[in-house]
């Protein structure tokens, strides 16, 4: 039959006491009253409207509900002082010398007069834990009678059995931490408890006719006169059942039955072994004195998924939140393997907890730990290696490493090596091909932030993506985690982001090893290295340097970020501009943090160079790694050769440009130390340039950054022009003037990048309820309609457009589908900052149906052109062209489509090259490559 229980109170033990017989399947529900906010609403656990402080009201709702309770004359040995004291002494129960008074005088007399140092004033009955006073000398004592007398009828004066307090009027009361098993105390101690205390309790009351039934709780003090007895509780102390409670392996119900039904002696309860919890009790500031309530209190929740359990005390629920509601609030109690694992854990929920002021201690087991490294013999565990953590992390990850299995091994753990079988993965005659490296100091911004899950992938990548400049294909790879003392969770979240990055990049996680090495590391601190594996065809290995030529084009792959390299620098410049991994990013996306940004990992570049790779177009691939783009390219490339880059051809992410700026730093110094947003270079010949890009750009932001020259002698071996214009911060603004069309969402697209040097501002259109005007009002953008038929004359119709530019401060316009002919006037006063894409490669086929001209001129290369607006219709300075092939059997429709998607590509870097500087139109009318950026 399903049992419905009453728990009574409204403390930490309450809530404990409710939390462990919910887990009971004999239990229906339990309720609390009046309870907290942790147990208001819990599962089985609700709050009770029953009245506590009505005792006929309570006892009737008890003998309703069959509750059951210690007997009025049993429970004396708590209600009452005197009589507990009586009992001990008729019995032969150890405590100290004591005599209880009803008249003040009497007993300052007494306290005077006594053979012992009668110190210690207690009111008789109850008092909430705050009726004990521990004085420093008879005058305390005497005024500490004098004070308790006022409200209570009855003092018992006692002697100290424990030196005076140095604080005077210290209560005994402020309970802040617990801890067990109390390994400390002998089996010879704990057997003389169980004789001398408890078995003579239990005879002596039976003895009078009152047998106990219940909780019975001594508290006790060990003197230099041996035990004694300070008092009994016939409940469970507070907040000693906070640790007990989870302690427990039986059904608390069934424990409870049995001690009512005298059968707990055949049926005692069971206890987790090899198991410590500790409770540290998080209290309101000026405890036990005056303090504040209803302060609100957050990150309960949260604590509680890392496995520390939070059990409510003073607390209580505001407008749908926690609040503050008494002097002890809440405890937080952790189970672990040891004491010094529970203790750690139960600090960090402290240290979790959203409580302002808090009070608590940090030494709670310090005592008990201290005692069990004393009294025991040394294992490898105290030197601080825990062998046992070490296997749990293996099993945890084994699945992470199964999932990277593939041709040629199945990626087992726990074997002395591992095995690659070559053949199986399909290779001939192949070379294997290694490489090894770390995260850098990028492992100290994700140790702050402890955002660890990242790291993986930053570690695989670097080795993956250096296995791959020799052309091979990335097998399987090796980690190594070191530390000074293992964390299981933050290191399973390492590897497994090792695991998950092993799966992008196609190789397996083969193995790898975990050293924990006391000393050498300081706390939460670790260290990262990766190995990687490849192999590639004797025949298809990179570079070929006897094939790489003057004129080979260098194309540039986009990084995510700042990678893996340059973290000491970036600190630096951190330090420098006074802003924490906290702070908002002034780089990245809105809402991001400092931290978030650097930490965002390496791009892994296997599965989309593998297939390139293969197919003998690429001639060379640099990984941009520690010594930027002037380093790196180099190592690809014949001696005689030199390279000369344009930073215009390419988006800088914005981190680039804030480093540079906040750091002052020079460009050689952004070129050697930084990927200044290219994760890799490839080299290729000149006619293949077009195809390899169009296979990169549909998988990832790449582009055609430069190209090979003859070194001449003392030249430098890698010229980065127009860096220092892009690396500008801030996007310009930008208007779109658009009818109907493709290319205006592929502007949009573009501009949303972060990286993007331009910011669409406003879309306009001469004609309502165009898909333009949809899409840019749908992506947030602002639209206006500036209809043609509504205007006399041409000239106010392009007068009020050039109202709307003037009313958004744009700097660059492009002209998406529009093909009304813009006055003269209009033309020349935004000269330099109109663009027009055409769908030909001008000065060909200008004018309406260029498709259509090119196939009657039997052109064999058609394609698109993004020029500057000139008064002359397609006449203007040509910013950007793409060829596109004019195939034997295309239609008007078919060569249309393709040079579309020319389009799309094309328009989006022309718009990027204006806006970022890289392009100027000159006072002749001519393109200027910006020479003022020139490094």
């Amino acid at each position: 039959m399903a049992v419905r229980l009453l728990v009574i109170g409204s403390g930490g033990r309450e809530h404990t006491l409710a939390w462990k017989l919910a887990q009971s399947p004999h239990i229906q529900q339990v309720l609390v009253a009046p309870g907290n906010a942790g147990t208001a609403n819990c599962g089985k656990i609700s709050n009770s409207e029953v009245s506590v402080s009505n005792h006929s009201i309570l006892a009737q709702f008890c003998k309703e509900h069959s509750v059951g309770l210690p007997s009025e004359t049993a429970a004396q040995l708590e209600a009452s002082k005197s009589f507990s004291k009586a009992f001990m002494d008729r019995h032969g129960i150890p405590t100290a010398n004591w005599c209880s008074f009803t008249d003040p005088q009497e007993a300052c007399s007494y306290i005077r007069t006594a053979s012992f140092p009668a110190l210690v004033v207690k009111a008789s009955g109850l008092a909430a834990g705050k009726g004990v006073i521990v004085a420093k000398d008879q005058e305390e004592a005497c005024q500490a009678v004098l004070d308790i007398m006022k409200v209570y009828v009855c003092v018992s004066v006692m002697a100290a059995v424990c030196p005076p307090c140095p604080r005077p009027r210290t209560t005994n009361a402020c309970r802040t931490g617990t801890w067990a098993p109390t390994r400390v105390v002998s089996q010879e101690l704990l057997q003389q408890i169980r004789e001398t205390v408890l078995q003579k309790t239990v005879d002596g009351m039976k003895e009078e006719g009152t047998p106990y039934v219940g909780v019975l709780y001594a508290g006790l003090m060990l003197t230099k006169q041996g035990l004694k007895v300070l008092e009994f509780n016939c409940r469970f102390g507070d907040p000693e059942c906070q640790v007990l409670m989870p302690l427990l392996k039986s059904d608390l119900y069934e424990v409870l039955q049995s001690t009512l039904e005298g059968k707990l002696a055949s049926s005692p309860p069971e206890w987790h072994q090899d198991r410590s919890a500790v409770t540290v009790v998080m209290a309101s500031p000026g405890y036990p004195g005056s303090y504040k309530k209803g302060v609100a209190i957050t990150g309960l929740s949260q604590v509680e998924e890392t496995g520390v359990q939070v059990f409510h005390a003073g607390t209580s629920l505001k407008e749908g939140g926690v609040v503050s509601s008494g002097g002890r609030v809440l405890t937080v109690t952790a189970v672990r393997s040891s004491l010094e694992m529970a203790l750690h854990a139960a600090n960090r929920g402290v240290a979790a907890v959203g409580f302002p002021g808090a009070v608590y201690r940090r030494d709670i087991g310090h005592r008990g730990i201290a005692h069990l490294a004393q009294h025991r013999g040394l294992t490898y565990k105290d030197s601080g290696v825990d062998i046992a953590a070490g296997n749990r992390l293996v099993d945890m990850i084994k699945p992470f490493a199964k999932a990277t299995s593939r041709s040629g091994c199945n990626a087992e753990l726990g074997g002395f090596a591992g095995l690659f079988d070559l053949k199986a993965a399909g290779f001939i005659d192949p070379i294997l091909v290694s490489g090894t490296d770390g995260v850098g100091t990028k492992l100290t911004i994700a140790q702050a932030c402890q955002q660890h899950s990242t790291l993986g992938q930053d570690l695989v990548a670097m080795c993956v993506n250096d296995v791959l400049a020799q052309g091979a294909e990335p097998l399987f790879f090796l980690d190594y985690f070191s530390c000074g003392r293992l964390d299981v969770g933050v290191a399973s979240a390492v590897i497994r982001g090792v695991a998950e990055a092993c799966c992008l990049a196609g190789c397996a996680l083969l193995g790898g090893e975990t050293a924990e090495m006391p000393g050498v590391y300081g706390p939460g601190e670790y260290d990262l290295a990766g190995f990687c594996v490849g192999a590639v065809e004797r025949g298809a290995l990179l570079p070929r340097l006897g094939d790489i030529c003057e004129g080979d084009l260098l194309i540039g792959v986009a990084s995510s970020g700042v990678h893996s390299n340059g973290f000491s620098l970036v600190r630096k410049v951190l330090e420098r501009a006074g802003v924490t991994y906290s702070s908002p990013a002034p780089f990245g996306k809105p809402g991001q943090t400092v931290g978030e940004v650097l930490l965002t990992p390496t791009k892994i570049y296997s599965r989309l160079l593998l297939p390139i790779l293969s197919s003998g177009a690429i001639k060379a691939y640099a990984h941009i790694t520690g010594g930027g783009l002037l380093e790196n390219i180099p190592r690809v490339l014949p001696q005689e050769l030199s390279v000369d880059l344009d930073a215009s051809r390419w988006i800088i992410p914005p981190v680039f440009s804030w480093l540079q700026e906040e750091g002052g730093l020079c460009e050689e110094e952004m070129g050697r130390t930084f990927n200044c947003g290219l994760g890799a270079v490839l080299v290729v010949a000149f006619p293949d340039a077009q195809s390899v890009l169009r296979k990169l750009q549909a998988h990832e932001d790449a582009w055609i950054v430069g190209s090979l020259a003859h070194k001449q002698p003392g030249a430098e071996p890698v010229v980065i022009r127009n860096l220092k214009h892009s690396l500008r911060l801030g996007p310009s603004p930008c208007c779109i003037v658009c009818v109907s069309g493709t290319n205006l969402q592929a502007l949009m697209e573009q501009t949303k990048r972060t990286s993007s040097s331009a910011e669409i501002v406003v879309v306009i259109s001469n004609q309502p309820g165009v898909l333009g005007l949809k899409r840019a009002s749908l992506a947030g953008i602002q639209t206006r309609v500036v209809d043609h038929k509504l205007y006399g004359s041409r000239a106010e119709f392009d007068g009020t457009i050039d109202h709307v530019l003037e009313e958004f401060d744009v700097e660059v316009v492009c002209l998406a589908g529009f093909m009304r002919i813009l006055t003269g006037s209009f033309v020349r006063k935004w000269n330099g900052k109109l663009l027009n894409i055409h769908p030909s490669l001008l000065p060909s086929f200008k004018g309406v149906n260029a498709q259509k001209q090119a196939l009657q001129a039997g052109a064999r290369v058609s394609g698109c052109t993004v020029h500057f607006v000139a008064e002359e219709v397609d006449a203007g300075a040509i910013i950007a062209q793409e060829a596109v092939p004019v195939l034997m059997n295309d239609t008007e429709e078919s060569l249309s489509d393709r040079i579309r998607e020319a389009e799309h590509r094309a328009f989006p870097a022309a718009l990027e090259l204006v806006a970022g500087g890289g392009v100027r139109l000159g006072d002749d009318g001519r393109i200027i490559w910006n020479p003022n950026a020139q490094g």
